[in-house]
């Protein structure tokens, strides 16, 4: 019985400590993963911001999520959406995000009344994969909706450049 129990408890041991630490190899995973990006938007509402960074996740399953150092100027939250793969180190990317209105005063947002939602966006890139699978460019194309979804104007084109992150 004290036998059983010490390999039980050894197998236990090794599992445990083997299934606590993850290694993530990017080698063949492509799009997979975490990225930075440098944004310049060359029309539209952002044209005359020139710092404009993304975050993203694009995940095995299909789904991205994306965040920039804007997501609070007004408040924004991230946007989410789907991707795949159009051809060799090809892949285009569709995701929304909500547009909120901007209170008319600071008594509105001290009164509670904060931002309320005003519509969406909704963006499409068209990636290319660097070589080594550490870098892609994009061509990124945005629309923008009021809150009955009609489109408003805005919208705009713009160029990336974009790491993947990584230790």
């Amino acid at each position: 019985m004290k036998k059983q129990f010490l390999l039980a408890f050894g197998f236990g041991a090794v599992l445990l400590a083997t299934g606590c630490h993850v290694e993530i190899d990017t080698t063949g995973v492509e799009l997979t993963g975490a990225w930075r990006g440098d944004v310049q938007f060359t029309s539209g509402a952002f044209a005359g911001f020139k710092d404009v960074k993304f975050l993203y996740v694009f995940n095995a399953g299909g789904t991205v999520t994306e965040s920039s150092n804007y997501d609070a100027s007004p408040p924004v939250e991230p946007a989410y959406g789907v991707w795949k793969k159009t051809g060799p180190r090809q892949y285009v990317a569709r995701y929304e995000f909500f547009v909120d209105k901007a209170p008319a005063s600071f008594d509105e947002i001290a009164k509670g009344g904060g931002w309320p939602p005003d519509g969406h966006g909704v963006v499409t890139e068209k990636i290319r994969l660097a070589a080594d699978g550490n870098a892609f460019e994009s061509q990124i194309k945005y629309e923008l909706f009021d809150a009955q979804g009609k489109p408003v104007a805005g919208g705009g084109e713009g160029t990336e450049l974009a790491e993947r992150i990584k230790y």
